[in-house]
C-alpha cells in the first residue's frame, strides 16, 4: 500500500521525526546513472533499476504521467518498509479516524519513519478505546513537492516486486502529482489505484514478456481473490453498524455479529490459502484485521469503479481522462463521491469498451 507523506505537524516532535525521516531518505538517494555504472551494484539490482527507468519512460510517453526528477534515483535505505502508517477506527464504525496537516490536508492515517513510535501511537489510540492498527508502506509521494530536490526516489522497499507489481506501484505514485482533493483520501487513493490498474494492464500487454506476464497473472489472482474476500466482509461489517442508530441495548448483539463476521473471514481466508497451495502472503493482513484495516482498505478501492468508467467515457484518452478527474476534484466532495459511485454502477450494468 502506497502513502502520501509531507511531513505535517501535530506536534513538535512528529515535525522532527518527519523531517528528518524525509531527509535521509533523500540524502541516501543516488541517480540511476550511478548505480547503473558502479561496478559494485548486484547485477540483479542492476536489472531491476533498467527495468524500472523503461516503465518510468513509458509513464510518460503512454499515461502521460508527469516527465520529472521523481524515480530517476535510487535508496537502498536497509530495512523492509519506508514508513509505517498508522490507522485507526470505533468499535463499530469503519469510519478511520483522521489526522490534518498544513499541506496534504485530512487523512486516514499517520505515518511514521520509526517503527517503534507508530506502535506506540496505535497502542495510545487503543488505550482511547480505538481499533489501531500498524501496517509497512513500501512507498510514499509528496505530490511532486520535492522534484527541484531530486524528486521522490526508487526503494530497495519496492525495487524487487514482480514486474507488473513495480509498473503499478510506479505509476500509482505518480498519479498522486497529477490530481490531488485536499481532506479526501478515499478520491485521491481511488483515482492512483484505477491510473494504476489502467496503466499496468497497458504495460503487461505491450511492454511485458510471456514469462513476466505469467508470474504477474498468478500475483494479481491471488490478491483479486483476497480484495474480494476483504470487500465482502466490509460490506458485512458496514450492514450490522448501520445498527449504530439503534439503542444501547442493541450494542451487545452488534459485536456478537461483529464477531462472527470476522470470525467467518479469517475461515474464508484458510480455504483461500489451502487454494493457493499454502501461500502466507495475506497472513500478516488478516492476523490484525479489524475495523481500521477494512476501512483503510475502502479508501483504495470504494471510488475506483467509477473512475474507470470517466476513463473509458473519456475514449481511452488519457489526458481527457485527467483533466475529467480535475473537474471532479474542484467539485464538493459529497458530490463527487456521489458522481463517481454512480458511474461506477452504471459501467457495471453496460458492456466494457475492449
Amino acid at each position: 500500500m502506497a502513502a502520501l507523506n509531507l511531513s505535517g505537524c501535530t506536534s513538535v516532535g512528529y515535525y522532527w521525526q518527519s523531517v528528518s525521516g524525509h531527509l535521509q531518505l533523500m540524502n541516501a538517494a543516488r541517480p540511476v546513472s550511478d548505480w547503473l555504472d558502479d561496478a559494485q551494484t548486484p547485477e540483479q539490482l542492476k536489472t531491476r533499476l533498467a527495468l524500472a527507468q523503461r516503465i518510468r519512460s513509458f509513464a510518460v510517453s503512454e499515461l502521460k504521467l508527469p516527465d520529472n526528477a521523481s524515480y530517476r534515483r535510487y535508496a537502498d535505505l536497509q530495512r523492509r518498509s519506508v514508513v509505517w502508517n498508522v490507522v485507526a477506527a470505533p468499535e463499530l464504525s469503519l469510519t478511520l479516524k483522521t489526522w490534518c496537516f498544513p499541506v496534504a490536508g485530512c487523512v486516514g492515517y499517520r505515518g511514521y519513519f520509526d517503527e517503534a513510535e507508530a506502535r506506540a501511537e496505535a497502542a495510545r489510540l487503543q488505550a482511547e478505546g480505538l481499533e489501531a492498527a500498524v501496517f509497512g508502506v513500501p512507498a510514499y509521494s509528496t505530490l511532486g513537492w520535492m522534484n527541484w530536490a531530486g524528486g521522490d526516489p526508487l526503494l530497495n522497499t519496492f525495487i524487487a516486486y514482480p514486474e507488473g507489481e513495480l509498473a503499478r506501484l510506479i505509476f500509482h505514485e505518480l498519479a498522486h502529482q497529477v490530481v490531488y482533493a485536499r481532506n479526501d483520501t478515499m478520491f485521491n487513493e481511488s483515482f492512483a489505484t484505477a491510473v494504476e490498474r489502467l496503466g499496468g494492464q497497458r504495460w503487461l500487454a505491450t511492454q511485458a514478456s510471456p514469462a513476466a506476464r505469467a508470474e504477474y497473472a498468478a500475483f494479481d489472482g491471488r490478491r483479486q481473490q483476497f480484495q474480494a474476500l476483504v470487500r465482502t466482509t466490509r460490506h458485512r461489517l458496514a450492514g450490522i453498524y448501520d445498527l449504530n442508530w439503534a439503542p444501547p441495548p442493541a450494542r451487545p448483539a452488534q459485536i456478537a455479529m461483529k464477531s462472527i463476521a470476522l470470525s467467518d473471514f479469517n475461515q474464508q481466508y484458510a480455504q483461500l490459502k489451502t487454494a493457493w497451495g499454502g501461500y502466507t502472503g495475506y497472513d500478516a493482513l488478516v492476523a490484525r484485521a479489524n475495523n481500521a484495516t477494512f476501512g483503510a482498505q475502502a479508501a483504495y478501492e470504494e471510488l475506483v469503479p467509477g473512475f474507470e468508467a470517466l476513463f473509458e467515457r473519456e475514449g481511452r484518452d488519457w489526458q481527457r481522462f485527467y483533466d475529467a478527474v480535475k473537474r471532479l476534484a474542484d467539485l464538493p466532495q459529497d458530490e463527487r463521491h456521489k458522481t463517481l459511485k454512480h458511474n461506477g454502477k452504471r459501467n457495471n450494468t453496460e458492456t466494457p469498451h475492449g
